[in-house]
């Protein structure tokens, strides 16, 4: 008899696959346990924040919802709550954080990337943030510092409809790719289908990066918000020297 999908067994956790891709919370329970890294990537737009803020010194502290445990948790670590995007000053968006005087301490709330990065900082060996802008920086930092047979779980975090379920999100698999992709380009191997699909579908998207990300769903809507700069930012493909580790509850450059 199977095992209910609860309990994920040897093929849901992509055992024995060094590089191993999956989506959502539910994905990374899943896959990371085990796991040398864990990668999670959300492109649109919680990594890409996380990206900027680094370049710019600051550490970012992930929490899933912005509510009153949240100013707690920003109280408690001298940090800044910043706010949902389109709100005054910090917020969810990586053109706030390009654009503020001071970006140093900041707790950037998001009920996917920066949900997934808060419970795997409890349980993961070591955690990064990957978009667009730091994918070739990240792969090439892993290549130097973990063994060639170091098992990394990459998370796309996805979106969420309406009701709570998980929207897998193109922006999101072609982040994961482009991470994927530089394993593969530094000679990494034993990839799992999920991951190789990924960097595939990067590879396919690459000479018309920016163009995809504004016309897949998320790209649209932000658009239609108003947010272009964000789209743009995050279309930023390998812009990025930094990479965003996770250490003592804050994404730092590395």
């Amino acid at each position: 008899m199977s095992s209910p999908l609860s309990e994920p067994g040897a093929p849901q956790r992509q055992l024995p696959y060094s590089v191993r891709f999956e989506w959502g919370l539910d994905g990374a329970r899943a896959v990371v346990p085990g796991a040398d890294l864990a990668v999670v990537v959300d492109v649109l737009s919680f990594t890409t924040c996380v990206s900027v803020a680094v370049d710019r010194g600051a550490k970012v502290f992930p929490y899933p919802w912005r509510d009153a445990a949240a100013s707690e948790f920003a109280a408690h670590h001298g940090a800044a709550l910043a706010g949902p995007r389109g709100s005054e000053g910090l917020s969810l968006s990586p053109a706030s954080l390009r654009a503020a005087s001071i970006v140093d301490r900041v707790v950037l709330p998001s009920p996917n990337g920066s949900a997934i990065s808060h419970e795997l900082a409890a349980s993961a060996r070591q955690v990064v943030a990957v978009s667009l802008r730091n994918a070739a920086a990240t792969a090439d930092w892993v290549h130097a510092t973990l063994p060639d047979g170091a098992v990394i779980a990459v998370i796309a975090a996805g979106e969420k409809w309406t009701h709570g379920a998980l929207r897998p999100a193109l922006e999101d698999e072609l982040g994961a790719g482009a991470f994927i992709a530089g394993l593969s380009a530094a000679g990494r191997h034993n990839f799992s289908p999920e991951a190789a699909a990924a960097a595939a579908a990067f590879d396919a998207a690459e000479p018309r990066l920016a163009a995809i990300l504004r016309g897949c769903s998320s790209g649209r809507e932000l658009m239609d918000s108003g947010y272009s700069d964000d789209v743009r930012i995050a279309a930023e493909l390998d812009a990025s020297s930094k990479v965003a580790l996770l250490r003592d509850g804050a994404f730092q450059g590395a």
